[in-house]
């Protein structure tokens, strides 16, 4: 019991971990004792993060740009260059796009749907034989990153977001009855606002927006990093296809 909530000799891979919400996971993670690599599409930004993060445990950066096959393939690579297992994986880059519906480009809905749903399953795919090996010692992770947007209505316009993350959801499920066999447990994280480039109400306008939510303030490092460590230790080892919703109430007050 003591050991429950450790990663201690565990990979994490943590795509989008460069800032934001994939940085909060990064900093659990180490935290708790697993070497970390994370990914992002700028690589400047993605080495300076994992300089930084070095501090608290072993990270490295492997940039990629996840929204393409050619680029998950290249991560994949890369990521094989290090390790020959993969414990957790987190699916946690994403983007965002906002327009009334008379104007809604395809531009916002292929550029958000790339990443946010099919960049989770490919590079999941790309590393099943990593997931597969840690799998035969000890539940191997897959967490998807999706949002509250995906569970209840936003008001916003963001239809190419709200689709994907519900989308994200379901195939969680559908992932997880597969990846069972392989001793992979697949589930997901709903956030509510936390503070990032994404979500830059939550950042800059912490007080407005924590009005809005029963909890009285947006999400911090610990709230966030505290679920993902929860999924990704032996605690959440029968945890499968589920999405832990992570808003300080938001979901029910929308409700």
């Amino acid at each position: 019991m003591q050991d429950l909530f450790s990663l201690k000799g565990r990979c994490a891979l943590i795509t989008g971990g460069s800032r934001g919400i994939g940085r909060m996971i990064a900093e659990g993670f180490l935290a708790h004792g697993a070497r970390v690599y994370i990914s992002a599409r700028k690589a400047a930004a993605c080495d300076k993060a994992a300089d930084e993060l070095s501090a608290l445990g072993p990270c490295m950066s492997l940039p990629a740009d996840v929204s393409t096959t050619e680029g998950i393939q290249a991560l994949a690579t890369a990521f094989s260059a290090y390790e020959s297992a993969l414990d957790i994986l987190v699916n946690n880059a994403g983007a965002a796009w906002g327009a009334p519906f008379v104007e809604f480009p395809e531009s916002g809905w292929d550029k958000v749907v790339d990443l946010n749903l099919k960049a989770p399953f490919f590079l999941t795919q790309a590393l099943h034989g990593h997931l597969c090996k840690a799998g035969k010692n000890q539940v191997a992770k897959v967490i998807n990153i999706a949002s509250i947007d995906g569970v209840s209505v936003n008001p916003q316009e963001t239809y190419s977001y709200a689709a994907s993350k519900a989308g994200l959801i379901h195939l969680t499920r559908r992932m997880a009855l597969r990846l069972a066999k392989d001793n992979i447990a697949v589930s997901a994280i709903a956030p509510g606002a936390f503070a990032s480039d994404m979500n830059k109400d939550a950042r800059d306008h912490a007080d407005v927006v924590s009005a809005r939510i029963p909890a009285g303030r947006i999400g911090t490092t610990e709230d966030m990093a505290g679920a993902a460590i929860y999924l990704a230790s032996r605690a959440g080892d029968y945890v499968m296809g589920s999405t832990l919703v992570v808003d300080g109430g938001v979901t029910h007050a929308r409700g």
